[in-house]
């Protein structure tokens, strides 16, 4: 998709790469962001610096994001790109069955809240793009957190299913899996053997995602190991099983030192 001239909207929109995505749509000529996240000030602030337009959001309630479409398209116009960007930090690592419904709401039902609402209107004017960001513990997992590996799995499986459902009526899909990116998100998170391969700063992922989105790539890597350690995880299953667990014994020993 070439995004000049197109309007788009974007959650998790803050700080972090939500952020630094809006920006870029704007610097790359979109007619328009807006930008939704839960801390409403934290918002408004960054709206401000970069002329998007703020629009508090909670993701995990659908009336909220059918809600956050039609301001975004009367103030705005049609919207032609969704970013289902929000997402919550595994950490403290925790096992509670609120943590595990928080975590599902964010980032599996909030993509088909966007996807519910968005991808019909899209298809009825002829086109648009969904794209939802996952994480690469999508693809591989984090050793630190069951619920943050389960429900990545599930933000990648359901963008699968979106892709094979709405690209046919003219709605492409893609979806983001990350390695570390310098956010507010994955300050002081445990190290799930992620440092090795760069930690790239938000501005950077966003110049990734948004040549991704360019070329209509489903699958956007914004580091590019991560697609070779997904290719190997499937040659070997049992030997992609041995390793993690080897790596998670050798963090947990690093821990306890």
């Amino acid at each position: 998709m070439d995004v000049k001239g197109k309007v788009a909207v974007v959650t998790g929109a803050a700080g972090g790469i939500g952020f630094a995505l809006s920006k870029a749509l704007l610097a790359a000529g979109a007619k328009g962001v807006a930008m939704a996240d839960l801390q409403a000030d934290m918002l408004a602030a960054s709206a401000g610096k970069i002329g998007g337009l703020a629009v508090p959001t909670d993701v995990t309630d659908e009336a909220a994001i059918v809600a956050l479409l039609d301001k975004a398209e009367a103030e705005l116009g049609p919207v032609d790109l969704f970013v289902s960007n929000a997402g919550i930090s595994p950490k403290p690592v925790r096992d509670d069955n609120a943590h595990w419904h928080q975590q599902w709401n964010v980032h599996v039902m909030a993509h088909m809240y966007a996807a519910r609402a968005a991808a019909p209107r899209m298809a009825a004017r002829g086109g648009g793009k969904l794209v939802n960001t996952a994480s690469a513990a999508g693809i591989l997992m984090q050793v630190n957190s069951a619920v943050y590996t389960a429900t990545k799995h599930a933000a990648v499986g359901l963008a699968e299913w979106l892709s094979v459902e709405w690209g046919p009526k003219g709605v492409s899909v893609a979806v983001v899996c990350p390695l570390r990116v310098a956010t507010p998100m994955t300050e002081n998170t445990p190290d799930s053997g992620t440092v090795r391969d760069g930690v790239m700063s938000a501005d950077e992922a966003a110049a990734v995602i948004m040549a991704g989105i360019a070329d209509d790539r489903f699958m956007i890597f914004t580091h590019p190991p991560a697609g070779a350690y997904w290719a190997k995880k499937a040659a070997d299953p049992d030997r992609w099983i041995e390793g993690m667990t080897r790596l998670k014994q050798k963090l947990r020993g690093a821990a306890a030192d």
